[in-house]
């Protein structure tokens, strides 16, 4: 089968197109042929090996996953004599960074706790878009933020993947939905059911006097200082993605900032979860979720994909097809 791999951490050029041995379903695993996958920031850090502590994870010297992709969506092709959801001609979709990675490929071979349904309203190329950033959008609103209906709820960084996702959730979730994005994103905000849309190369959220019951760092550069100067009482700030600064600010800071004030300061590190993929499901089954694309690339082209997710512009989800 055809892959893209990569035996060494570098810019997209050390990603190649080649051909490996085609899987084997273990047991309790699930071979998927591969219709679509998407580009994650931990695709990123997979693929340079930075920050230098995640090798750690993946691999000090070199990637000890070869593969990279984590977001896949295709058709089960076999599966192992354990198996019990899935069984071959089913359309699935999830994530694969907690089990080896590999979704830039053909096939793959995973463990069924990994995969779900893909909804029967969303092309494959939709499915693709939103294990990793659904997930981490539902995760840090509802189980960290405890979104509430009636709530007023910022995104800050609304108009990339997470953002997205983000956006049309905390909607489902009953809340008034504040997106921050730059000029040229206001209309697609705006598209997703954002109640208000704030540019944030005219205006500085952190400076104007509406406060927010819940903030969703996805990204930025502000100081915890001035996410809390806008929170009401009470209110949670959740860090998602941002400025090494603000993460060191989140995670030295925010237990402190939490214990000795009413308003807490917290961090998410997104777990991939079949129960969250379910409820991902649902919502787009229900219409209230609908995947944002900014860009499909071939597999053959991942790299110029990377490269375009590099920019840090992307409007929604980047997604590689299979």
């Amino acid at each position: 089968m055809k892959a893209i791999v990569s035996h060494k951490y570098g810019p997209p050029d050390v990603l190649e197109l080649t051909e490996v041995e085609k899987p084997i379903p273990e047991d309790n695993q699930v071979l998927v042929k591969i219709h679509a996958a998407s580009v994650n920031f931990c695709n990123l850090v997979l693929l340079k090996g930075e920050p230098f502590l995640a090798r750690l994870a993946f691999g000090l010297l070199k990637p000890k996953y070869t593969i990279p992709g984590g977001d896949i969506t295709g058709r089960v092709e076999a599966v192992g004599k354990d198996v019990k959801e899935f069984q071959p001609g089913d359309e699935v979709f999830g994530d694969l960074s907690g089990c080896g990675w590999g979704g830039f490929a053909e096939y793959v071979s995973v463990p069924e706790n990994a995969l779900a349904l893909k909804p029967a309203n969303v092309t494959f190329e939709e499915a693709a878009a939103v294990p990793m950033a659904g997930v981490t959008a539902l995760q840090g609103l509802r189980d960290k933020g405890k979104v509430q209906s009636g709530q007023k709820v910022l995104i800050n960084g609304a108009s990339g993947g997470v953002g997205t996702f983000a956006v049309q959730i905390a909607k489902a979730f009953g809340a008034e939905v504040t997106g921050v994005c730059s000029t040229r994103n206001i209309d697609i905000l705006r598209s997703i059911g954002a109640d208000h849309v704030i540019d944030y190369t005219k205006q500085d959220f952190t400076q104007m006097p509406q406060n927010y019951d819940l903030i969703l760092g996805v990204n930025g550069h502000h100081p915890i200082s001035a996410y809390k100067r806008v929170l009401n009482r009470n209110g949670v700030f959740v860090h998602v993605g941002g400025t090494g600064a603000q993460m060191f600010q989140t995670i030295a800071l925010g237990p402190w900032n939490s214990l000795t004030g009413s308003k807490k300061i917290d961090t998410l590190l997104q777990r991939p979860n079949q129960e969250d993929l379910n409820q991902m499901k649902e919502l787009l089954e229900a219409g209230k979720v609908k995947p944002v694309i900014d860009r499909c690339y071939k597999l053959s082209e991942v790299k110029e994909a990377f490269r375009y997710f590099e920019e840090g512009h992307s409007q929604g989800k980047v997604v590689i097809t299979v």
